[in-house]
């Protein structure tokens, strides 16, 4: 199958799924979804696979989230799947689906919605220069779903929150010190970590692992439905003046007011 947003390769038995838009940072705009609940189905119910890598192409991103030129008020042309006009929520449920582990290979930046895949993941393993982070109060957006959630059942709830509503950025040590990531290398040598571990995996009995991941799986999976509910607000929400100010402050390169969209007293220092 052709791709036009991602790179797809199976060596033995390690499939990798590599976001290709190295000049966007990696950051998936409605086709890059769709292609990628492809890519993972088509992983996730090959027999000869036993271990499915995510990453980024080149050395500046995992992914940073959501392309923002393709957002005004809503992503995609009205004609794409999806609640908030790209199929999100189908990519964070097969991600989860799949009978397989899922490692994310992390370079760069994991911020915002590449943030949540690389939580979603199974596994995440990251070069020691790699940064995480949320972005979503700072642009007018969230996930309120798994990326909210789930992220604070691997790393707490206070530290969730300070994520989310900070939008901070976290070192590749920090990441594996809360428990967002399993392991920090340094860069020259995450491609061969993230083999090693693959060669381990695919040793393993694939049907144990299976009712291993479906297990692990159930005790969070009331977050799907608050994440499908959270989707719908998150519809209305993008709609709104204050939404789209994150989109038009990164498109004029100025702090984004979002109070003053809400005809609010400012709080910018030049304006406050």
């Amino acid at each position: 199958m052709d791709f036009q947003d991602l790179l797809y390769s199976v060596e033995r038995g390690a499939a990798t799924i590599t976001i290709n838009r190295p000049t966007k940072m990696n950051a998936f705009r409605p086709q890059t979804c769709a292609e990628l609940i492809t890519a993972f189905q088509r992983a996730g119910w090959d027999k000869d696979v036993g271990v499915i890598v995510l990453t980024g192409a080149g050395e500046r991103a995992f992914c940073t989230g959501g392309d923002q030129s393709e957002h005004e008020g809503q992503y995609g042309d009205g004609q794409t799947r999806g609640t908030v006009g790209m199929p999100v929520e189908e990519l964070h449920s097969v991600i989860r689906d799949v009978p397989k582990p899922v490692i994310a290979k992390v370079r760069g930046y994991a911020i915002g919605g590449g943030n949540v895949l690389a939580t979603l993941c199974d596994l995440t393993i990251a070069a020691d220069t790699a940064i995480f982070g949320q972005v979503g109060p700072r642009m007018g957006s969230v996930d309120p779903g798994f990326g909210t959630a789930y992220l604070s059942r691997l790393v707490g709830e206070k530290k969730a929150r300070e994520i989310w509503y900070m939008c901070r950025r976290y070192t590749a040590k920090e990441a594996v010190e809360m428990g967002l990531c399993n392991k920090a290398v340094p860069a020259d040598q995450l491609d061969a970590e993230v083999r090693a571990w693959c060669d381990e995996l695919v040793l393993r009995s694939p049907t144990a692992i299976a009712i291993a991941k479906r297990s692990f799986n159930a005790d969070s999976e009331n977050i799907r439905g608050i994440g499908a509910l959270g989707m719908q607000a998150l519809s209305l929400y993008y709609a709104t003046e204050e939404s789209k100010e994150g989109v038009t402050a990164l498109g004029a390169k100025r702090p984004a007011d979002f109070r003053r969209a809400l005809g609010l007293r400012s709080y910018l220092p030049e304006t406050a």
